[in-house]
């Protein structure tokens, strides 16, 4: 926690703070928040993100941000909070701010875990630290390869059930015969080949998180089932007459329009509403262009061993940006794979990339991309070069965010550039 005036300095800092963000060589007492934090030459709003200053100002309230801090450890997502402390004529004095490191997710290439740093994946990503605390069901929506699992398991190790069991059921997988067995357990006897008495998936879950991968391919016929499941939060083993307790946080998702299949009487309403108390939205790759230098660093990281460090060249890269992805994430880590074994010298090149990657799509911008930037530096992830960069900013007349969209940036990452090029 840090204590800041109205001007941006910060005043004081827990010892907290001075353990996860201070640095000897890099005092911030006195100095303005957003430089320490940030490295902006001006406040967040100015520099187009969200200021939760300005809103903790106007609200006389608290407010509540995503942000991606500058860290001793390199960037970092961070969840703050800005409460304002009011003088005796309610006008604001000064602001106590909460500062909590995001552990489930890296700004920065990793080698496991969710990666990204793009608006739409921040958005994802903060609303999975506002509910992850609750009880409340979590519903993931979105295209199938968007990675639902790692949001889920984020939203569990972010919970207060960190410490208890994740089970994944796998509702595509189960047959209709096999669905109750496999979630509730059954009883020796209860069926030809029932031997012995077996805990269900449910069960396995005490204490922790049950997560039901593909909800959207649950049979009609069990969406009773578990619906009662959810709302008395008892259920029975298969062959038994006695009642058990559940306790687990349910997470679902699906890439299926479960509005739609509702309207259609493929899928029970009153399920519907028990596993929608909060939807969260997970963006599909085309929607975060920005991030797939570092989630192409990433995976390439997680591949098996190999002789050479691997990288990707300017061309390659700009075709994987320029890909539509129909697959998401999913496609874009099997191209590497394939890739990877082409590149004998250690580097990843056109030829190495599939013929549907023929670039014909929609591109963010003619200009190619950069090659991955070296291990231990931090790559920029836009495409645009700085001397065109600088031409395109010194000719325009148009707004700020008008010049981030012609070079396909988002706003924070071209005021950046813009700031490193000196003409800001």
């Amino acid at each position: 926690m840090i204590v800041l005036d109205p001007d941006y300095n910060i005043l004081a800092a827990n010892t907290a703070y001075q353990r996860q963000f201070g640095t000897v060589d890099k005092p911030y007492i006195g100095h303005k928040c957003f430089r320490v934090s940030h490295h902006y030459d001006v406040p967040c709003d100015q520099a187009g993100e969200h200021c939760p200053m300005r809103k903790a100002f106007e609200l006389k309230g608290p407010d509540r941000v995503l942000h991606i801090h500058h860290t001793p450890r390199g960037p970092e997502h961070v969840d703050v909070e800005l409460r304002p402390i009011l003088g005796a004529q309610r006008e604001v004095v000064a602001y106590v701010e909460r500062l909590a490191t995001v552990r489930s997710a890296s700004a920065r290439p990793s080698s496991d875990g969710l990666v990204g740093r793009a608006a739409a994946f921040n958005t994802a990503l903060a609303a999975v630290q506002r509910v992850a605390p609750s009880t409340l069901p979590v519903l993931l929506l979105g295209e199938s390869g968007t990675g639902k699992e790692l949001f889920a398991r984020a939203v569990h190790e972010a919970s207060p059930r960190a410490n208890g069991p994740f089970v994944v059921v796998d509702c595509s997988g189960l047959t209709e015969t096999l669905f109750e067995s496999e979630l509730f357990g059954y009883e020796k006897g209860a069926f030809t080949g029932a031997n012995a008495r077996k805990p269900g998936l449910v069960e396995t879950a005490k204490g922790g998180t049950l997560f039901l991968d593909e909800m959207g391919d649950v049979p009609l016929s069990m969406q009773v089932k578990l619906l009662r499941l959810i709302e008395s939060g008892t259920f029975r083993r298969v062959g038994s007459i006695e009642s058990q307790q559940a306790d687990f946080r349910l997470v679902a998702a699906t890439h299926k329009p479960l509005q739609q299949m509702v309207a259609d009487g493929r899928f029970r309403q009153d399920l519907y509403y028990r596993i929608s108390a909060f939807p969260i939205h997970l963006p599909p790759l085309r929607e975060r262009a920005d991030d797939i230098p570092m989630l192409v660093d990433s995976f390439l990281q997680r591949g098996g061993p190999v002789k050479h460090r691997i990288s990707v060249d300017a061309q390659a890269m700009a075709r994987l940006q320029a890909h539509d992805w129909p697959g998401n994430i999913r496609e874009l880590r099997n191209v590497l794979d394939r890739a990877r074994l082409f590149a004998d010298d250690g580097i990843v090149r056109v030829e190495h990339l599939p013929e549907s990657l023929s670039g014909d799509g929609p591109h963010p911008v003619a200009i190619p991309a950069p090659a991955l930037a070296p291990a231990g530096t931090v790559a920029r992830g836009g495409e645009i070069s700085d001397a065109d960069l600088r031409r395109l900013a010194e000719t325009s007349r148009c707004t700020r965010k008008e010049l981030a969209r012609q070079a396909g940036l988002s706003e924070r990452t071209l005021y950046r550039r813009l700031k490193a090029l000196g003409l800001v």
